[in-house]
């Protein structure tokens, strides 16, 4: 009897209690926006912070309070953020992809060691000892501490050096947060043209330590007719908003600090059929590729376009096609 009446109390006890937790949980229960879970399916689920928001629930919950844009997820892209778009209502706009990239091209074969390091496979490690192995005190110490902080496999080290793959970066942060030297910053994907180099030294110094380091000589900055590379602090720095990868510094730099492939170069053509010889794109040329006079049909001298479609866009007739 003393067993079925504990029972009994036992049970009446669970039902009273299970009442009292349903009601709690109504009365207390917190909303949550049904856009918050609509937009957490559309996200790939990476987490990787690179929205700047603590993992994808963070970034669900601030596209629908507003303080975050539809397409804030990198790894999502344009696919994602339309569909973001569709769930908020509203249009995505297809933001200018950002790539991670490391500002050192001091590799085994051109750049010099002062000691020969044999501790942690760190650069952390490494940078605590004398600031590493290398030379030059803002080189990369090719030791991989961004390869490990990767979750897309975007980053290799190559003969020495930090070697980003484009393709798979999502500008997610965190090998800037982890490299000890400060030598990865962000730029845009469709810009080729980037200093490779972030040494603040004069450039006697540099050279004696990498033979590929920018001398801050200012010979890049003379020659970019579009005013889109200065040096600041001994060190050559390219002004995204005026580059037009024409690629000028690249062929005048002595140390080859400036990289970009010449064959990225996307020349122009002119269709006879179109061009009424206006002679606009003749004076907007600056490297005077194109000749022909007043009412005649323009031709381009392929040797001397360097591809900045600066006469593509000027072109009242779309008589300029890039080839």
């Amino acid at each position: 009897m003393a067993i079925i009446n504990s029972i009994l109390v036992l049970g009446v006890m669970g039902l009273i209690f299970g009442a009292i937790l349903a009601y709690a949980s109504k009365k207390f229960a917190v909303e949550v926006d049904e856009r918050v879970e609509a937009i957490l399916e559309v996200l790939p689920g990476a987490n990787c912070g690179g929205c700047g928001f603590p993992g994808c629930g963070g970034l669900a919950s601030a596209i629908v309070e507003g303080s975050a844009s539809v397409n804030g997820c990198p790894v999502g892209g344009s696919e994602c953020a339309a569909k973001i778009g569709e769930i908020m209502g509203i249009a995505s706009e297809a933001g200018e992809k950002k790539v991670a990239n490391v500002i050192c091209n001091g590799n085994c074969a051109v750049s010099k060691d002062k000691y020969i390091y044999e501790g942690m496979t760190d650069c952390k490690a490494a940078n605590a000892l004398n600031g590493g192995s290398k030379s030059c005190k803002y080189g990369c110490l090719g030791l991989g501490t961004c390869v490990n902080a990767c979750n897309f496999d975007a980053i290799k080290i190559i003969d020495g050096v930090a070697v980003i793959d484009e393709e798979k970066c999502v500008l997610c942060g965190k090998c800037m947060d982890v490299c000890p030297k400060g030598l990865i910053n962000e730029k845009p994907m469709k810009n080729k043209v980037v200093v490779s180099c972030n040494s603040k030294e004069f450039g006697k110094n540099v050279k004696e330590k990498c033979s590929v380091g920018c001398i801050g000589c200012g010979i890049c900055a003379k020659a970019c007719p579009f005013d889109a590379i200065h040096v600041e602090n001994k060190l050559a720095e390219v002004d995204y908003s005026k580059c037009v990868q024409c690629m000028v510094c690249v062929e005048k730099c002595p140390t080859k600090a400036i990289k970009g492939n010449l064959n990225d170069r996307k020349k122009v053509t002119i269709e006879e059929e179109k061009c009424v010889g206006c002679t606009i794109c003749k004076k907007q040329c600056k490297f005077d590729a194109i000749s022909g006079e007043l009412k005649e049909t323009h031709k381009v001298d392929a040797d001397k376009c360097v591809g900045c479609h600066l006469c593509v866009q000027k072109c009242p007739k779309k008589a300029i096609k890039i080839l």
